[in-house]
């Protein structure tokens, strides 16, 4: 493990930065056995701060495995209504809700991917309430990550497990800024830089993207009124500052969901539910997937694209320039928190409402004809690389340069 003093700064760097705990409020982490240091070393931290209760939800590797092995698919398709009413509890209460990210990336390989995907689909049904509260930032929520064996030798698999695991954690905290001086600060001008981005992006209010590479020619058409989001973002009510992702390195909005044409192909590995799809081509028209290519998990990719009608649609587009941090380091993660902020990526499924000007306050009908996908399902995936050309093209049809290979072409006023 790294000394306490760095793990200590990775902890208040996540509770006043990330999901910015509040005196008084209530704190939900979920986490893994595997990372009990690192999560008792956070409890610990937040009831410093002043939280009114902290609460773990752990999980298991190994017993998630065995279930999956073992257990029937109408079993793993049951959500308990416990389960639940406690998500749905603590988001009502207004709670913070810390995940803290540590997962085989080949933790379901050999899985029957059936069985994966009623598991998937259950969970984002009996989750959709919960999922709401996130998604329109009703509470404030954070995502970091630590090493396991298992993901620390996926990255660095010539060096024995204690070893790759003592890279791994000097990776996650050069690129999350937990080595700078004064890692708080470090992340406010971060977002500042971000918001940059966000800000010019918002003034322009393209009408398309359109996206060039070696086996990507893409447009995707943006709603009238959306927003840019990223960095750092405000919860709907009390105005609470928080950072969704730790990383983060884009600046993302909503696509139209009927507007998207042409053909993407990804450009890292996609982890969805335990199992790698490698190497995938999209192609789309009128918004919708209709041919698809994996050259490893193309059951899985199936899977994914047939959870329901919108799970075939786009949710989000993120731009992130080919020079950020996690791009440079030249690794692959195999964790899409990390993967997806080194490259511009797409989502398959739903959109966050409030990328939209009033989009969260209507309802599934009005956000559909405005062009806001809904789905049991978010999925981001990468696409981005040194190579990629992207144009923004204004209302009046005429066209900018927005990215070239793959970083800003243009400087934000």
């Amino acid at each position: 493990m790294p000394e306490t003093k760095m793990l200590e700064q990775y902890a208040e760097l996540a509770l006043r930065t990330g999901v910015n705990l509040q005196h008084n409020q209530k704190l939900m982490i979920n986490s893994t056995i595997e990372g009990a240091t690192f999560t008792r070393i956070v409890a610990r931290k937040a009831y410093e701060l002043g939280a009114k209760d902290v609460h773990i939800n752990w999980t298991d590797d190994e017993l998630t495995r065995l279930k999956f092995e073992y257990a029937d698919q109408d079993v793993l398709a049951e959500v308990p209504e416990w389960k639940v009413k406690m998500y749905d509890t603590f988001a009502e209460e207004g709670s913070a809700v810390l995940s803290i990210r540590a997962t085989d990336p080949d933790l379901l390989k050999g899985i029957d991917p059936a069985k994966i995907a009623a598991a998937n689909k259950a969970g984002a049904q009996a989750m959709s309430n919960f999922r709401n509260y996130t998604m329109n930032d009703r509470i404030q929520w954070s995502i970091v990550a630590i090493p396991i064996d298992a993901w620390a030798q996926k990255i660095f698999p010539d060096e024995p497990a204690e070893q790759a695991k003592e890279k791994l954690w000097e990776q996650i905290f050069s690129i999350v800024r937990v080595d700078q001086d004064n890692p708080v600060e470090a992340w406010q001008e971060h977002n500042d830089i971000l918001a940059q981005a966000r800000e010019f992006l918002n003034r322009r209010q393209y009408h398309t993207l359109v996206y060039k590479a070696l086996g990507t020619d893409l447009k995707v058409q943006l709603p009238k009124n959306h927003i840019w989001k990223g960095g750092s973002t405000t919860t709907e009510k009390q105005n609470i500052p928080f950072n969704a992702n730790m990383p983060t390195e884009e600046v993302f909005t909503v696509p139209h969901k009927y507007g998207v044409d042409g053909v993407v192909s990804s450009t890292k590995p996609l982890n969805y539910g335990g199992n790698l799809i490698e190497n995938f081509t999209l192609t789309f028209k009128d918004g919708k997937v209709v041919d698809y290519q994996a050259e490893k998990g193309q059951d899985t990719l199936q899977h994914l694209l047939d959870t329901d009608d919108g799970a075939r649609r786009l949710g989000e587009l993120a731009l992130v320039p080919h020079h950020s941090p996690i791009s440079q380091s030249g690794l692959i993660f195999y964790n899409t928190l990390y993967d997806e902020n080194a490259s511009c990526h797409l989502a398959l499924g739903k959109a966050y409402p409030n990328s939209l000007q009033g989009g969260s306050d209507m309802d599934e009908a009005d956000l559909d004809q405005n062009g806001v996908n809904h789905s049991l399902t978010h999925v981001d995936f990468m696409v981005g690389s040194g190579q990629l050309d992207i144009d923004g093209v204004l209302a009046d049809g005429s066209p900018e340069p927005l990215m070239r290979k793959g970083n800003w072409a243009i400087e934000f006023e």
